[in-house]
């Protein structure tokens, strides 16, 4: 902000020059009180230079009458990961835009985990300028779980200093590694006094904690958490004095928190929102942000109570003073509802201007000149034998495994298996992980283990996106399917794909980094959509949204129980790498 426009803002408010915008017939959601009121708004510039009663001025360069509808200050996100969209930043802005959402707080840590402080630099170099104000976090969780899987860089205290050092670098990004954070990790240790010594934000990743470890997970300067798990965890986080930041990507929590938010006799300033993660056709379909206070709403929040969590509270959080109320002084980032029953973006102003009307953006957003990084799926073709769980030194026997039982949430489980010329035939009702490092820092053989839960999978899922480190994860029961569908993503450069019966039966490429594109969103999300719908022919757990977000999600070693990741089968409750193989008892082969 310039102090030229500054200085025409004061002359505008006291009468002494024109506004260059007004709206006029407006009814204001007032952050700060809850009311809703009668007013009009003039703007100068980016800033917001007055509001007044209706009617008491009329000069300005452009009149825009909103016609008694609401309006609300921009809307925010309190921690997104753009990755999980698949789309560049620029054509991200465009969809959450036209929705009302005009500022993000970005966790590239998807990123970060594949092409390391570069990662971060993309992040930054591509939602440079955007109309979209995008606040880079520092990531903390490469890899999320040090010493159970190994991504494409390591970042310890040396990086946190060098990325907090940035202006553009706003706090540090979810701290995942609960564990080290208790136990005094030295790596950890580092992370949360770089966090400390830039006095910036340090966001939290606090699942499952309560009582004294979350006493100590606070006490060691965290200051928020997304990862809720239910209406008595969020209360007790928010007494802790936790930042809440409620999700939509949880949508089953929302009724239960709503009732117990609706008990306290005062909603905090420290209760925000966010996305997290939302997929492209999601995104499109339903929405970001507004979709969250949609259904905050419909499940009983007062509007005025969501909309104040994802603006003024939001801005609070996010130490940005200019932004969240709509006062003289702060910037002209508004969206005008018609509506508070359900929230439809029919106008929305960024720094004065209009940008999208009706749920369209006037015109598209120029990307900022990047280098795009490909290339990063750095893996031989591979054949059906690297798809066979063999048992080393074994002939014909049983053997008892240990294996990962339970989808989204996993817990260990044991059998026992045949084995034939060391080979491991795959009991009925299990299917098969497998998961190669996929960033050349080691050489180590491709990981597997049999997987109950999702039944016997008719074919193939793989995907190069896959929480935290992305590596290459494929899972299936027929080895042919499963290498077809890893030599798609292998010859794309990344994405996701479907194999069945020896065809390709969904496929979407994600070049750049192994898990972004540069199709157009529409085409993106329709992409999408069709891999979502074919996957049912492969899986027939819960529905297809719930079937990506567990594969996206199945390595993710830092959560409780067993995951299999690229340095092979983990426990994220001890820390430990456990040898699946129990016992094994040599069978002479009877011939057929």
């Amino acid at each position: 902000m310039n102090a030229d426009t500054r200085r025409r803002a004061v002359q505008a408010a006291r009468g002494e020059s024109p506004f260059d915008l007004l709206l006029t017939q407006v009814r204001i959601v007032d952050m700060v009180t809850g009311e809703i009121r009668d007013a009009d708004v003039g703007i100068v510039g980016e800033l917001i230079a007055s509001v007044h009663p209706r009617g008491s001025r009329s000069d300005a360069g452009e009149t825009h009458d909103l016609n008694n509808h609401f309006l609300s200050p921009g809307l925010m996100d309190t921690h997104v990961h753009l990755e999980s969209s698949h789309l560049l930043p620029a054509r991200y802005a465009e969809i959450v835009l036209a929705q009302g959402t005009t500022a993000v707080f970005w966790d590239p840590h998807e990123l970060a985990n594949v092409l390391g402080l570069d990662g971060v630099r993309f992040a930054i170099e591509a939602s440079r300028n955007l109309p979209l104000h995008v606040m880079v976090a520092a990531p903390s969780s490469v890899p999320s779980t040090p010493g159970l899987e190994m991504s494409g860089a390591d970042f310890a205290g040396d990086e946190m200093h060098t990325l907090l050092s940035w202006p553009e670098v706003r706090g540090v990004a979810e701290v995942m590694d609960m564990h080290g954070v208790l136990n005094g990790s030295q790596r950890m240790c580092e992370i949360m006094q770089a966090g400390l010594d830039s006095g910036k934000l340090i966001e939290g990743h606090a699942r499952g904690l309560s009582g004294a470890d979350l006493q100590a997970y606070l006490a060691a300067g965290v200051t928020s958490d997304h990862e809720l798990t239910s209406a008595d965890d969020a209360l007790e986080k928010l007494r802790a004095g936790l930042t809440l930041e409620i999700r939509g990507s949880h949508p089953y929590l929302l009724p239960d928190i709503v009732r117990a938010l609706k008990t306290l006799p005062h909603l905090s300033s420290q209760i925000t929102v966010c996305t997290d993660d939302v997929p492209p056709d999601l995104l499109m379909e339903k929405g970001g942000i507004i979709a969250l206070l949609n259904l905050l709403i419909e499940h009983g929040l007062p509007a005025t109570d969501a909309l104040r969590f994802a603006t003024l509270n939001a801005a609070i959080r996010l130490q940005r003073p200019d932004l969240g109320l709509i006062a003289a002084g702060r910037r002209a980032d508004l969206v005008v509802f018609d509506s508070l029953e359900k929230l439809t973006a029919r106008r929305v102003y960024v720094g004065g201007k209009m940008l999208a009307r009706d749920g369209k953006m006037f015109e598209p957003i120029v990307e900022p000149p990047m280098t795009l990084p490909c290339d990063t799926l750095r893996l031989p073709a591979l054949s059906a034998g690297d798809f066979q769980m063999r048992i080393a030194n074994a002939c014909h026997g049983v053997a008892r495994l240990r294996h990962i039982s339970g989808a989204r949430f996993t817990r260990w489980g044991e059998i026992d298996v045949q084995v034939r010329h060391g080979q491991v035939e795959i009991p009925d009702g299990f299917s098969l992980i497998w998961v190669q490092h996929r960033h050349a820092r080691h050489a180590a053989k491709p990981q597997i283990a049999l997987l109950e839960g999702w039944g016997e999978l008719r074919g193939a899922i793989a995907t190069s996106y896959s929480h935290d480190s992305h590596n290459l994860v494929v899972l299936g029961r027929d080895p042919n399917d499963m290498a077809l569908a890893a030599n798609t993503l292998i010859s794309s450069g990344g994405g996701m794909a479907l194999a069945q019966q020896g065809d390709v039966i969904a496929h979407v490429a994600m070049p750049i980094a192994g898990m972004l594109s540069e199709l157009p969103p529409a085409e993106l999300a329709l992409q999408f959509r069709t891999l979502r719908d074919r996957s049912s022919l492969i899986a027939d757990w819960e529905p297809p949204y719930r079937v990506f977000k567990a594969i996206e999600g199945t390595c993710l070693a830092c959560n409780a129980g067993p995951h299999l990741t690229d340095l092979g089968l983990t426990d994220g409750s001890t820390r430990q790498i456990v040898d699946p193989l129990i016992s094994y008892r040599e069978i002479p082969d009877t011939p057929q």
